[in-house]
């Protein structure tokens, strides 16, 4: 625990599904809705500083909300992204993608091509979401 560091803290974004691990957050970003954070909870700079069955645990979470996302809202790609250039604790990035949002191509960090007008998750596909999620995760760490 880093008490400096932002991902150490306790979230201030809904968390759709947490362990004692990892947490996943809907950063509900305004042009982003469904953007989700995997968040390792130790203070841990890189994915090679973890055991090899702790990077795997990490993936399979990873892996486990793209497949929800992919299945509730149907986007036409998904990014997934690890920096930490800013925040260097270890969380993935996974970003629903449409062709007609703000950045499409290229990345949601970069210069707007267009207006983006995305719709905003309502309370139902939150809570489907969280359930996808749920059951998607206790199968990649079980099954």
């Amino acid at each position: 625990m880093n008490p400096t560091c932002p991902l150490c803290q306790p979230t201030p974004y809904e968390t759709l599904w947490q362990d004692d691990f990892c947490r996943v957050v809907l950063l509900n970003d305004t042009d982003y809705p469904a953007y989700c954070r995997i968040e390792l909870l130790a203070h841990v700079k890189e994915m090679s500083d973890l055991a090899p069955s702790q990077r795997a645990r990490m993936m399979k979470v990873v892996f486990a909300v793209e497949t929800a996302l992919r299945e509730i809202l149907n986007p036409d790609k998904i990014n997934l992204a690890s920096l930490g250039n800013k925040t260097p604790h270890v969380h993935w990035h996974v970003i629903p993608r449409f062709e007609n949002d703000k950045h499409f191509p290229n990345s949601h960090w970069g210069e707007a091509l267009r207006d983006g007008h995305p719709a905003q998750l309502g309370e139902n596909v939150i809570a489907v979401l969280t359930d996808k999620i749920s059951a998607h995760v206790q199968c990649a760490l079980n099954c």
